[in-house]
């Protein structure tokens, strides 16, 4: 995983820290829009415009996101991947997901085709921002995992199975949940740029919560929280 990694800068911002990654947390955790947003916090008499929240979002996002998976560390060993269609602008394009065996989405890829080349690119990506490599890639039976992972991760177990891969199609449903509230996305950069950013913010306030007891539940939801404040302050782990 990354280390290096960039601080919030909130250096000419009006609005302090607190409020600015409140707002960011609200949009990218729960299926909301700008205006949506906009509305809760002039509910807390915080008078900003949808706009504003916009900036905030594709500022401040990010940066947030990056050191949310620095702080996670390594991932699991055994990866999913899988693909799904978005239609933009009338145009066929897919979106290309991994997450480990406990649903922590790896990394993702927008791209207009499914074939070698584009299945390469996804590892050489996915390779770069973890360094490290999987014990396990399990995959659906689409012939371009086979080729890609014979010259990039050969000595990589590689399981062909459309059973065992919903980990992965699970993932998908949540940036579907958020295509319909966006209204779909308005090109290729714009989805790369919002799902980058979404999934590890999403992930974090997510901690499975069925396979906790209401107790370890809360006190992991607090612990969640305050490395939060600490990220979206620019404080340094204790």
């Amino acid at each position: 995983m990354k280390t290096n990694t960039t601080a919030p800068d909130y250096k000419g911002f009006r609005f302090p820290s607190e409020i600015i990654s409140h707002a960011v947390w609200l949009y990218f955790r729960f299926s909301l829009s700008y205006r949506d947003v906009e509305e809760l916090l002039a509910q807390r008499g915080i008078v900003v415009t949808y706009e504003t929240v916009r900036q905030w979002c594709q500022k401040f996002g990010q940066t947030y996101a990056n050191e949310l998976k620095r702080r996670h560390g390594k991932r699991g060993d055994t990866w999913h991947l899988d693909e799904v269609f978005l239609k933009i602008n009338g145009k066929t394009h897919s979106l290309w997901r991994a997450v480990d065996q406990d649903g922590n989405v790896l990394d993702i890829l927008v791209q207009s085709r499914r074939n070698k080349h584009a299945a390469k690119k996804f590892f050489r990506k996915l390779l770069k921002g973890l360094q490290y490599v999987p014990r396990v890639i399990i995959t659906d039976k689409l012939a371009s995992y086979a080729a890609a992972k014979r010259d990039i991760m050969h000595s990589v177990e590689h399981r062909q199975h459309k059973g065992l891969n919903n980990c992965a199609e699970r993932s998908h449903q949540l940036t579907r949940q958020r295509e319909r509230t966006m209204r779909r996305f308005t090109s290729p950069g714009h989805a790369q740029r919002f799902l980058s950013a979404f999934g590890p913010i999403s992930d974090h306030f997510r901690p499975k919560r069925h396979r906790l007891n209401a107790s370890v539940s809360r006190a992991l939801m607090q612990d969640r929280f305050q490395v939060w404040n600490e990220v979206t302050s620019g404080r340094t782990a204790a």
